[in-house]
């Protein structure tokens, strides 16, 4: 009887450091999977022209944005993607990822109406 409650033990640990290893490897993996991380230089830069761009009121500077065509766009609040809580890129680049257009790039200094400000 207790050859069986051994052998169980040494399989409940060799499962336990095997998914733990597996997690471990995972980790890089998931981070480079990540969307809006990739390098800038693999992504395009999103076009006004982009119909998601369109219908989401997207432009590449925010003080061009009128505040009457779009009321989500406050008049005289600092609302761009660089303080936005969706945008991915660094917050000293001039383009960066953005989790509403995957694989495109938006301009730091842009805006659109789904723009959350950013906690913290």
């Amino acid at each position: 009887m207790s050859d069986k409650i051994e052998m169980q033990r040494l399989t409940d640990r060799r499962t336990f450091l095997r998914m733990t290893a597996t997690g471990l490897l995972a980790i890089p993996v998931a981070a480079l999977l990540r969307p809006g991380r990739a390098d800038a230089q693999d992504m395009p830069k999103l076009s006004m022209d982009d119909p998601q761009a369109k219908a989401l009121g997207y432009h590449h500077d925010y003080t061009n944005v009128d505040p009457e065509t779009f009321p989500a766009r406050k008049a005289g609040e600092l609302q761009h993607c660089a303080n936005c809580q969706l945008y991915t890129g660094s917050p000293d680049a001039e383009w960066g990822g953005c989790s509403i257009f995957p694989g495109k790039l938006v301009n730091a200094d842009g805006w659109c109406k789904t723009w959350v400000k950013k906690a913290g």
